[in-house]
């Protein structure tokens, strides 16, 4: 840790050496690329419907719930989404908490509670008679993003370690909390919700990249390096993630396009409490990391992290519920990358503007003890 001095006062900091990032074309214009695999799903669905039907039929735990079980080619597919996502986790930045926690528990607070209860209480408002879509804006609010935060915390210019603090724990947490807050939040509303295929998509999806991760990345940095872990093997596992994820749209879409031809107007109409959700929880963690005085490195991450979602698990979860569920939970990820794109050059001019003043390094201190 070290001392920087600003013209405000001084701050405790860690110093992270950071390349300026670049998007690749793939992130870019990711929602594009989504639009037009959802375009590809319904087209196949129509002319092709075959295709659908023959991988529709690939299934597991289907006898569960009348019929619903999960789709074992869109597994594979969000197996590969969801590992390199795994590879972020590292359990000696969580060590590094007591340093400064408060950025990371504002976040956490956000994450678990705040996001949460104004997806569910929108949903609910908004979209009333419409329970699978109710469950797919819960199922967005209650996951918190582990892998896409760490590229905006980058091009914000953010504190990384305290991304990656955050990161490694929410990756963890998912497997213990997202369960019992999607219940309870669907059992508000007397929502009809399988718990039990719930916990086993969670595990499935969440628990299986997660020890693969781990395991695989101690046997490649043992044999390879760290280096050639950083640098070689998770910016190409990276690469087969977004591929796996529009792979993932052309199938669920290529199965349910009838869905989206039969409800369209609900399918836009869900966009309304995401996008309403989106403004007041950035809103709010402004405001928190205004009050508590954190500096902009903090700041940035801690809103950025507090206000995404992980729509890869919301899309798996989806799949255990309704056709309709997972086609709703897609209209999160078609947002996702405007969305966060927005809020990382928001963070940047209200920096400018001095929104942020920052804490002294003793208030910093006796937090941390």
């Amino acid at each position: 840790m070290e001392i920087v001095k600003t013209d405000q006062a001084e701050i405790l900091e860690p110093i992270i050496a950071q390349k300026e990032p670049k998007l690749g074309i793939f992130e870019k214009f990711l929602a594009l690329w989504v639009a037009l695999c959802m375009g590809i799903g319904i087209l196949l669905s129509v002319y092709l419907p075959k295709f659908g039907e023959t991988l529709n039929n690939w299934n597991l735990f289907e006898s569960w719930r009348d019929g619903i079980g999960i789709n074992i080619p869109i597994g594979i597919c969000l197996f590969f989404m969801m590992y390199p996502a795994m590879l972020n986790l590292q359990f000696k930045e969580v060590k590094k908490l007591g340093k400064n926690p408060l950025p990371i528990i504002i976040a956490l607070v956000s994450n678990w509670i705040i996001a949460p209860l104004v997806a569910a209480g929108l949903a609910y408002l908004i979209l009333p008679g419409n329970p699978d879509l109710i469950i797919a804006v819960i199922l967005l609010g209650s996951s918190p993003c582990t892998a896409m935060v760490l590229v905006w915390g980058t091009l914000a210019k953010g504190n990384q370690e305290q991304n990656v603090i955050n990161t490694s724990i929410n990756t963890v947490s998912i497997m213990f909390l997202y369960v019992p807050i999607v219940s309870l939040l669907a059992g508000i509303g007397s929502l009809s919700i399988d718990k039990l295929m719930l916990f086993i998509t969670v595990s499935i999806f969440i628990g299986a990249p997660l020890i693969f991760g781990l395991l695989s990345k101690v046997l490649l940095v043992r044999a390879k390096g760290q280096e050639w872990f950083d640098t070689k093997y998770r910016p190409i596992v990276g690469k087969i993630s977004i591929v796996a994820l529009l792979s993932t749209l052309i199938i669920l879409f290529s199965i349910n396009g009838n869905k989206l031809i039969e409800y369209p107007l609900e399918l836009l109409l869900v966009s309304a409490p995401l996008l309403i959700g989106f403004f007041i929880v950035v809103g709010l963690n402004l405001l928190i990391t205004k009050l508590f005085r954190l500096q902009y490195r903090e700041a940035i991450i801690t809103t950025i992290i507090g206000s995404s979602s992980h729509f890869e698990i919301a899309i798996a979860t989806a799949l255990g519920i309704s056709a309709l569920a997972a086609l709703g939970t897609t209209m999160g990820l078609f947002w996702e990358v405007p969305i966060m794109l927005s809020l990382v050059y928001l963070g940047k001019w209200l920096n400018k503007k001095g929104f942020w003043k920052g804490r002294k390094k003793e208030e910093i201190v006796q937090t941390a003890t």
